[in-house]
């Protein structure tokens, strides 16, 4: 059969358009394990065109890794790991490391394809000269929920500092807890991302001495201060938890932050507090995001959203010259209706505890957390993940972005 360019070409274009569709979302808080195996099946479907077509789908394939692009980056790594053509593994490295924005692409591509068919690539990775080596060697890792062994434990002491935030970060989502001491020696680091990452690993052992680093970062406000509000939660009992989000929500520009410590929290207690808040346009989506979390309900399945507030503006203006260009980020999230879910509440209150912490409508346990990684959308089903590595020390990080069919698998799950 006649190779046809123009097929290629729609091939490579289709894999790296919808990877960059899954990218995003795994973690929106709309896209379920279902949603996620169902592109990913679609990815595959084009990458397998590829395949098909050989060394010209190669060659059509490296043509577009000229757009600098992490999904084309994606589709040619796939192709040249999965090939074993050193060659072409050195295009795709090269690409990498001209340009470290594209690296999640690649490291997608390590974690798309089974660990037996790397891992003698990434032993390379693991014991290459150039620090970003060595730090795709250990993202890969990690994704796969592999200890590297003595290359991790170099790289905590590196003088790269990309390299040794990969480090800090991999010991967490390893379950690496003989690696602890290393963490409390940089929990004071220069580096914003290497402190952060030291203390997010911690937390994951619930070291004390990384709780105040968490809540540090946290209040800040910058690029580490969700992921650090929700792991200094999960340290605090539910009284000290209450307090400090109560401190934060006193600050103007934190309040949105706190509303969604709420959600980490997993207090029913919260939920009038969390209506209320539905009342401010600005809050009332993240507030409603909180509230499922710890109830479960679904706010657009039980018809209690309410209508776009009037005049209310969010994500990049319409206006020429505006300078606000960032994407609204709640842009997915249902509108509540404080009154419909003040109606929803006094109904179901009576099916909550106090004192106990819940994740979609019933209390944190091993089997709630495995269910929720089953049928949770994606935001949810990554707390899950980190609440039950939590529960279980030195068991790896459930990666809830790994392709949907192996995690369906590994879940003992047929499908949705």
């Amino acid at each position: 059969m006649p190779i046809i360019p123009e097929i290629i070409f729609q091939h490579a274009e289709e894999s790296a358009f919808l990877w960059l569709l899954r990218d995003h979302g795994v973690h929106e808080p709309h896209y379920s394990l279902a949603d996620q195996a169902h592109l990913d099946d679609r990815v595959e479907s084009h990458i397998d065109g590829l395949r098909i077509a050989g060394d010209e789908g190669w060659e059509i394939v490296k043509e577009e890794l000229s757009w600098e692009e992490p999904g084309e980056l994606f589709t040619a790594s796939v192709l040249a790991f999965e090939d074993d053509i050193e060659q072409r593994i050195q295009t795709v490295l090269e690409t990498d490391i001209k340009n470290h924005e594209l690296s999640r692409g690649l490291i997608s591509a390590l974690g798309w394809l089974p660990f037996d068919r790397i891992s003698r690539h990434v032993r390379h990775l693991l014991s290459g000269d150039a620090p970003d080596l060595r730090r795709m060697g250990l993202a890969a890792s990690a994704v796969h929920g592999r200890d590297p062994g003595q290359p991790l434990e170099d790289a905590l002491s590196d003088d790269d500092i990309m390299l040794k935030a990969r480090a800090f970060k991999a010991v967490g989502e390893l379950g690496l807890e003989r690696l602890l001491p290393a963490l409390i020696e940089h929990l004071n680091d220069r580096d914003e991302k290497c402190r952060f990452f030291a203390a997010w690993s911690a937390g994951m052992f619930k070291a004390p001495s990384s709780l105040p680093v968490l809540q540090s970062i946290a209040g800040q406000g910058g690029l580490y201060s969700e992921q650090s509000c929700r792991m200094a939660l999960r340290s605090m009992d539910l009284h000290e938890g209450h307090a400090w989000l109560e401190d934060l929500s006193r600050q103007e520009e934190l309040q949105k932050l706190a509303l969604k410590g709420y959600g980490a929290l997993g207090d029913p207690t919260a939920v009038p507090l969390l209506i209320q808040a539905m009342e401010n346009p600005d809050l009332a989506r993240v507030a409603g995001e909180s509230l499922s979390m710890i109830t479960g309900v679904d706010i657009a399945y039980e018809d209690l959203e309410g209508e776009w507030p009037q005049g209310f503006e969010a994500g990049p203006g319409e206006t020429a010259g505006d300078e606000d260009v960032e994407m609204d980020p709640d842009e997915d999230l249902p509108w509540p209706e404080p009154e419909l879910m003040e109606q929803w509440w006094s109904q179901k209150k009576n099916s909550f505890q106090t004192g106990k912490r819940y994740l979609l409508g019933k209390p944190i346990s091993v089997e709630q957390l495995h269910h929720v990684l089953g049928s949770g959308f994606q935001r949810q089903r990554a707390q899950a993940a980190i609440e039950l590595a939590m529960i279980n020390p030195g068991h790896p990080l459930f990666e809830v972005r790994a392709p949907g069919g192996r995690q369906q698998r590994l879940l003992g799950r047929q499908g949705g």
